[in-house]
Parts: C-alpha cells; sequence; structure tokens
C-alpha cells in the first residue's frame, strides 16, 4: 500500500538529466469517460452558408483607411438577414476601435490577412460591462467584443493584431490605483453601474472577450501584442477554441482565460512565449466572486502546446465561485514556469474540485504540479480555498529548477485528496515540498532518478 506523505517532506536531490525510467502508456482512469460526453455535448455555433466580402462594403485594406465602419456594417447586415461569414480577404485591415460580433455570424480573417486594431485608447470608449481581474465593472471595450451573442465565430488562417504595443501596454504601470480602487469596491459591495473605469483610468481591456454568450468558436486565427487576456469567456456557454496560435509576451497576457464559463473545449493551439498562463480557469474575485456565485466547470484542455513565463494550465487565482469538472490531457509545454499550477489566497473562498490530469509532457520548468494559497493581491481576508479531489498521471518532465511537486494548503483548509500516479522528473532541486495536507498519495514518482513512494511499480 502506498504511503500518506507527512505535512512536510522537503528533499533536496540531484539526478541525471535523463533518468532510465521509462513512461508506460496511459492507462485509461473511469473518470475520462466523462471528458469524452462533455466534447460532444458542446454546441458549436450555427452559421449559415451565406458569404460577404468586407470590401463590397467599401473596406479597403491598406493598413492605414478605418475599415471598421465597413466591417461593422457588413457584420450587421449578416445578422440580420439571418447569418453566415463575413470574410477579410488578404491585406491590412485597420480598425480605429472595436469590432462587435454578433449572433450566427462568423468574422472569417483569411490566411494573408492582417485585422490591425488602433492603439489610442480614445477609441475604445464608450465603456462596456465587463470584469476586470475576477471583479465586475464598466470600462474600456474589448477589441473583439461579443455580449448577449450566440452562435458567434472568428475563424480563418489570419493574423488578429492588438497593437498594444504603443497603446494599451504603458498602462500596466499606471493600473494601480485604479486597480486597488476596484478591488475595495467589490470587497464593500459597491453597485456595479458604480463602479465605473472610462476616461482617465487605466485598465486594460481584454483582447478578444465574449460574456454572456454562448455557442462560440474561435479557430485558426494567429493573436499578437494583446493588450490584457487574450481570449476572454465570461458567464458563457458552449465555447471552443481551436488551432488558435498566440503570440503575446506580456505581462497579464493569459492566453485562454475561462471565467466562469461551463462546457469549454480548447484543443490543439499553439501558445508561444505567453506572458502569463497558458490556459488558466477562473470564477470570480473575494466578495464579488462569490457574490456572483457562478463557477467554472465542465472544461476540457487537450493537445495544446504552451510555453510561457507563468502557467501551463493553472486555476486560479480568481476563483471564488469554483472551478469543478476539468479535464486536462495531452498537452507538451517546453519552457514554463509552474506546468501545473492552483492558486488562491485567503481572500478568496471558493472549492476547486473535481480535476483529472494525464499525459503531459514537461521540458524545463520552475515548478511541476503546484498548489499555492497565497498568491500575491492578499488583502487581509479569512476565507480559505479548498483545493480537493485532483488525479494526475503520466507526467514526464526534463529539469526543474525549484519543487517538482509543491502542495502548501492552510491549517483550517488543507489541500486534499491528491493522487500522483506514474510521475518522471529528470532532475529537480527540490522533489517535494508538501505543507498542510490530507489524504495526498503519490504511486510510482521517480524524481532525480529515486523512488518517491513505496508503491508497487503500475503496469502500463
Amino acid at each position: 500500500m502506498p504511503r500518506v506523505l507527512p505535512l512536510v517532506l522537503a528533499l533536496s536531490l540531484a539526478g541525471s538529466a535523463g533518468s532510465a525510467v521509462a513512461a508506460p502508456a496511459s492507462t485509461p482512469s473511469t473518470d475520462w469517460h466523462h471528458a469524452a460526453e462533455i466534447v460532444r455535448s458542446i454546441d458549436e455555433p450555427d452559421i449559415p452558408a451565406r458569404t460577404v466580402d468586407v470590401t463590397d462594403y467599401g473596406a479597403v485594406g491598406d493598413g492605414s483607411t478605418d475599415a471598421r465602419p465597413a466591417i461593422e456594417a457588413a457584420l450587421a447586415d449578416m445578422e440580420r438577414a439571418g447569418g453566415g461569414r463575413v470574410v477579410l480577404p488578404p491585406g491590412t485591415w485597420f480598425s480605429a476601435g472595436p469590432i462587435r460580433l454578433r449572433s450566427h455570424v462568423d468574422l472569417h480573417v483569411s490566411s494573408g490577412a492582417t485585422l490591425r486594431f488602433s492603439e489610442d485608447p480614445a477609441d475604445y470608449l464608450p465603456v462596456v460591462p465587463s470584469r476586470w481581474e475576477g471583479t465586475e465593472m464598466f470600462g474600456y471595450s474589448p477589441l473583439l467584443h461579443a455580449h448577449r451573442v450566440h452562435d458567434v465565430a472568428v475563424t480563418g488562417g489570419g493574423l488578429i493584431d492588438g497593437n498594444a504595443e504603443d497603446g494599451f501596454a504603458a498602462w500596466r504601470e499606471l493600473q494601480g490605483e485604479d486597480q486597488q480602487a476596484l478591488r475595495r469596491m467589490g470587497k464593500e459591495g459597491v453597485p456595479v453601474e458604480e463602479r465605473v473605469f472610462g476616461e482617465g483610468h487605466y485598465l486594460r481591456p481584454s483582447m478578444l472577450q465574449f460574456y454572456e454568450s454562448s455557442d462560440v468558436l474561435v479557430e485558426g486565427v494567429t493573436i499578437v501584442d494583446a493588450p490584457m487576456w487574450v481570449n476572454h469567456f465570461i458567464y458563457s456557454d458552449d465555447i471552443t477554441v481551436r488551432d488558435v496560435t498566440v503570440k503575446t509576451h506580456r505581462p497579464n497576457n493569459d492566453g485562454v482565460a475561462i471565467d466562469s464559463s461551463s462546457d469549454v473545449l480548447v484543443e490543439n493551439n499553439d501558445f508561444q512565449g505567453i506572458g502569463d498562463d497558458c490556459v488558466v480557469v477562473k470564477s470570480g474575485r473575494d466578495e464579488d466572486g462569490r457574490r456572483v456565485g457562478r463557477p467554472s466547470e465542465n472544461i476540457v484542455v487537450r493537445g495544446n502546446r504552451m510555453s510561457g513565463t507563468e502557467g501551463g494550465f493553472a486555476i486560479g487565482s480568481e476563483m471564488s465561485g469554483g472551478v469543478n469538472t476539468v479535464f486536462v490531457e495531452r498537452n507538451t509545454m517546453d519552457t514554463i514556469g509552474s506546468a501545473l499550477y492552483i492558486k488562491a489566497n485567503l481572500d478568496r473562498g471558493g472549492v476547486v474540485e473535481r480535476v483529472r490530469i494525464r499525459d503531459i509532457t514537461v521540458g524545463t520548468a520552475e515548478k511541476v504540479l503546484r498548489f499555492q494559497t497565497d498568491y500575491s493581491g492578499y488583502q487581509g481576508g479569512n476565507h480559505p480555498p479548498a483545493f480537493r479531489d485532483f488525479v494526475v498521471e503520466n507526467v514526464r518532465a526534463g529539469i526543474v529548477s525549484d519543487a517538482a511537486i509543491t502542495a502548501v494548503g492552510v491549517p483550517s483548509s488543507p489541500v486534499r485528496d491528491v493522487t500522483v500516479r506514474r510521475m518522471w522528473v529528470d532532475q529537480a532541486r527540490i522533489p517535494l515540498e508538501l505543507k498542510h495536507t490530507e489524504n495526498v498519495h503519490l504511486h510510482n514518482v521517480w524524481i532525480g532518478g529515486q523512488r518517491m513512494d513505496d508503491a508497487e511499480p503500475t503496469a502500463g
């Protein structure tokens, strides 16, 4: 029988770069049939077979003429006609402000086309309802914005350029006062309609944001130079993100942010050098997240390629509404901060549970599996988060500069019911770092050439 690890175990071992232990084939878990059911249940958008080219509306793809009026007119007309595809052909299409997506309409950015947004923040007013770092507010419009629509898509092989370098990017150094003001408003229950951060404020908008929307598809496009979170889904359902390339390296440029949303498939995407988490699941911040009380659930993340400075796959830190029923498999991570990262602090509350992870390959990382309950931004609350019911299987990692596995709970809310089966880490400075945990089991876990448990070897 495997032993339960002690509350604190921090061993420093240095193994060879190439472990002699070979990873067996994955053993299916009885839980994974649910992942297939989630994928089958997700409705992709119903887009009629009708097409219009933006040049029919007078758009000019010269990179400087404002094509936004023509694009907006084409989208609106297509929605009135019952839906279809609005095509940006090869060329550079400049938009002096946000583009509003419509129901039953696919905005198709063709191969050879670039949709480039204005760098002037003033172009993204008036304010719209949003959620900024987990707190509801009214702020600058996202660049591509879908609000209360359904059967909506952004597709194609082209490029979407947020052009933040000369505009919104500078706001990160200016946002501190507004950031703290919004957090106080959420904590004190200020009515949402009074949380207005427009002209004279510095809270950056998301790149693509789908708010209270359903039957959503983002497919095939390449996204660069985003101001904030890249693909952001708030209070939305039936979401597919497939074959998307994200190359945006700034802080807070999470590749996909699933925010109090359900029935989500994120597959076969390429996250290159992301400046934050590649894929992250959230559900609101502190009191405001608990007030809304909408979890993120029924999520499948598979077959993605990831590299970046923070998490590969992450949950939190804004997870106050809860996260449950998440399946992560067959993801490859090159150079990453924390490959599998669950994070919160004592302000958050909320429960993260029923998470299944398997078949993960990691090149170099700071940490492989990380549970953190003292994440930054703590404001003195006493709402311990709950992390429980995790199964992690078949993970292979190379050089780990910090801890291979770290789980640090709090005395009143230990990290509990975590099983790790078949993990191989070639080298780690600290193999295991556990504190305030309950019912944590390791089976066939090898770190630095040494076995970290008493379980018999598991057959493939």
